[in-house]
């Protein structure tokens, strides 16, 4: 799977055999004690994020959305960091965490309007302790650093109630300045702050194996803090390494990198054609890999939940997205000149006038057959 396998955490092999421990690069011994509930919750979870996933592709394949980054692959991923996490830590995302938001509560449409283009992003961050997403490629790692230590020098690490910050981003971004400098403040400071990198094997379309010559989570020891590799295609070890370096962050030791080694089965973006640079073959040998039918035989195996919860699940997820979409179709369209709001807290002479000149603009046309 990995060109190091041995370093690869894992609790659920891809036939959906239970790993009771595994010990990481780390030295940590990582493992999970769920109830038949929770781990029902975790295959709910990943069927739902994915069926929307595939709502929204297809609703921008129709023209209802401008851009869409699917996370078709990436499930286990997301949803296990993102049950990790509790509820006073502070998430910043890039643009595909659809399944990070989902767990934080985040209303599905809320992306979706962002990339219908008639908001820019609509959620609350300190409501939801969730940034906006984040299309400058690694620039949310110092958003996070610096957040981070904020809540150190605020004393909020240690105890019941310690707080941490956790930021998402591609193999890709490890190529670019600022997630390297996140990782130096981030040392130096001992910030409460978890690097989750998703790596999917490809930087839009530029394979791993031309980023880099190590293994990504080996990058951490260079600046004096603990990495590790995990199964990113296994929803349980996502959880539990996740859940592990958050402890760490809160209890005042300082950032953990954690590469979640995963695939991106579908398109960079829906703009990008990946049978240009990547060999079929390859994404069929990550399909029986894929996270979902995992988890779904462990279920089964273990008897924890049977045709019926399957089929149910399903359903709701597909009544979820029918839901989704008729939400998406009846979205009011913006007025023209609200590009122009939220510039300012307390408004601008110098944007003021920019709207009045577009709104004059504007005006100029109307009456006109063209």
């Amino acid at each position: 799977m990995a060109r190091d396998d041995d370093t690869l955490v894992q609790l659920l092999t891809p036939d959906g055999e239970r790993v009771d421990r595994a010990v990481g690069p780390d030295g940590v011994e990582y493992s999970v004690d769920l109830t038949d509930a929770e781990y029902r919750g975790f295959y709910r979870d990943l069927v739902t994020v994915r069926r929307l996933d595939a709502e929204a592709t297809a609703l921008q394949r129709q023209g209802e959305l401008g851009i869409w980054a699917s996370l078709l692959g990436q499930e286990a991923a997301q949803v296990g960091s993102g049950r990790a996490l509790r509820p006073q830590d502070m998430v910043f995302p890039t643009y595909r965490e659809h399944g990070v938001l989902y767990c934080r509560g985040i209303d599905p449409i809320m992306p979706l309007s962002l990339f219908r283009g008639v908001d820019q992003g609509a959620w609350d961050p300190i409501e939801t302790r969730c940034g906006m997403y984040t299309i400058v490629i690694g620039a949310q790692t110092l958003h996070a650093t610096g957040y981070a230590m904020g809540i150190a020098m605020d004393g909020k690490v240690g105890g019941d109630d310690g707080e941490a910050a956790i930021a998402y981003f591609g193999d890709g971004a490890t190529s670019q300045g600022d997630v390297n400098e996140a990782f130096i403040w981030s040392a130096v400071y001992t910030a409460p702050v978890v690097f989750f990198c998703q790596n999917n094997q490809y930087a839009i379309s530029e394979p791993i194996e031309r980023q880099t010559r190590v293994p990504l989570y080996q990058r951490a020891a260079g600046f004096g803090f603990p990495g590790v590799r995990v199964d990113g295609n296994d929803v349980l070890a996502s959880y539990a390494v996740t859940r592990h370096a958050l402890d760490h962050a809160r209890s005042g030791q300082g950032p953990t990198l954690i590469e979640a080694y995963t695939y991106r089965m579908g398109a960079h973006t829906t703009s990008d054609d990946p049978s240009r640079y990547r060999p079929p073959a390859e994404a069929e040998a990550w399909r029986s890999r894929d996270p979902i039918a995992r988890l779904a035989a462990f279920l089964g195996r273990q008897q924890i939940a049977d045709e019926t919860f399957f089929a149910e699940v399903d359903e709701q997820a597909r009544t979820e997205a029918v839901r989704l979409r008729e939400r998406v179709l009846t979205m009011p369209d913006p007025a023209p000149d609200s590009i122009f709001d939220n510039v300012y807290p307390h408004g601008s002479p110098l944007v003021d006038g920019e709207r009045e000149r577009f709104n004059a603009y504007r005006k100029s046309f109307e009456g006109s057959a063209h």
